[in-house]
């Protein structure tokens, strides 16, 4: 791109950084800007990061004309109240996944972002990452023959803060949206829309899931074997099942790590495509290529894909009795 496109950083919080981080690693963004509910906050990740633009409010960075582009950073609870204020500001959108707590919500960002012919995104960032197009460049060339079954986790053993994102369902805590998103959209990725779920959960003390686990069903009766949580520490892999091999997303494979291709007759084969940055770099680079090229969706995490997958997070949240205080 001859011309960077210039981000607005919207919250200063854990995520935020690691996106600032994330833009330092790419050759099409910077960030010329953050907005925070408090001037000090600002000011403070401004000079962290170098940001030249700092605003005390979230209004005064969606109205900032040096800004092309806004990443919203804030709780589960408020990314669709700031998403659609950015939107309605003019400003294109990437969304920190869980794009919204619900799919209702989901609709409306949507909803809002074609109306205004803007760009929007969920950032899911491992989707973006080498390993994981990797591994659906394998399966889509039949190097496993038919992707028939997958299993996948994320879950880990969390300190108990009642108090904390965590644990507090006013922040729509829990494993589902936290963690569990990172397999049910990896499901998604290769069988697309979920046909039916049957699901358990323990809801602990606050009220909030601390493990679960599902099985999805898609077209074909294709199935998805998902566990997750907060509170219990899984093996953090993923494995997709093929009618002649089989492909080990390696531990943490939500970070880019290694997998491992085990086709029928042959020798496993390890592939560690390279990476740079902390990651975050790919998703930012998919906005820019997109807007650059005028469009307003991404075609590797689009937008009706999104919503089918907040709707299935709906379903599976219903089957366990779990609903947020703010809905």
């Amino acid at each position: 791109m001859s011309k960077k496109l210039r981000w607005g950083i919207l919250s200063t919080g854990h995520i935020a950084h690691k996106f600032a981080l994330g833009v330092g690693a790419t050759e099409s963004s910077e960030v010329v800007a953050v907005g925070s509910r408090t001037r000090d906050k600002a000011d403070a990740f401004g000079k962290e990061f170098d940001i030249p633009r700092r605003h005390g409010s979230y209004e005064a960075l969606a109205a900032d004309a040096d800004v092309d582009a806004i990443y919203v950073a804030t709780p589960h609870p408020m990314h669709a109240e700031n998403a659609i204020l950015c939107l309605r500001r003019g400003k294109p959108v990437l969304c920190e996944k869980p794009f919204a707590i619900n799919a209702a919500l989901a609709g409306q960002m949507i909803d809002t972002a074609r109306q205004a012919g803007l760009f929007l995104m969920e950032a899911m960032w491992s989707r973006f990452l080498p390993p994981v197009r990797k591994a659906k460049e394998l399966v889509d060339a039949g190097a496993i023959g038919e992707l028939r079954m997958i299993m996948a986790d994320f879950g880990f053993r969390g300190a108990w803060k009642p108090e904390t994102r965590l644990l507090n369902p006013d922040l729509a805590g829990g494993g589902l949206l936290d963690v569990g998103i990172y397999p049910v959209s990896l499901s998604s990725m290769f069988f697309g829309a979920a046909r039916a779920v049957a699901s358990q959960a323990h809801l602990g003390e606050t009220g909030v899931d601390e493990q679960a686990g599902m099985v999805v069903k898609y077209d074909g009766g294709r199935i998805s074997v998902i566990t997750t949580g907060v509170r219990t520490r899984t093996p953090m892999e993923a494995w997709l099942l093929g009618t002649e091999g089989r492909i080990h997303l390696h531990r943490e494979w939500w970070r880019g790590n290694p997998l491992t291709l085990m086709a029928d007759g042959k020798d496993p084969e390890t592939i560690d495509p390279p990476m740079v940055g902390n990651g975050f770099n790919y998703e930012i680079d998919e906005v820019a290529r997109c807007i650059a090229a005028g469009k307003t969706e991404s075609d590797i995490m689009p937008l009706d894909e999104t919503l089918s997958i907040v709707t299935l997070l709906d379903e599976i949240r219903a089957q366990w009795g779990l609903k947020y205080p703010m809905e």
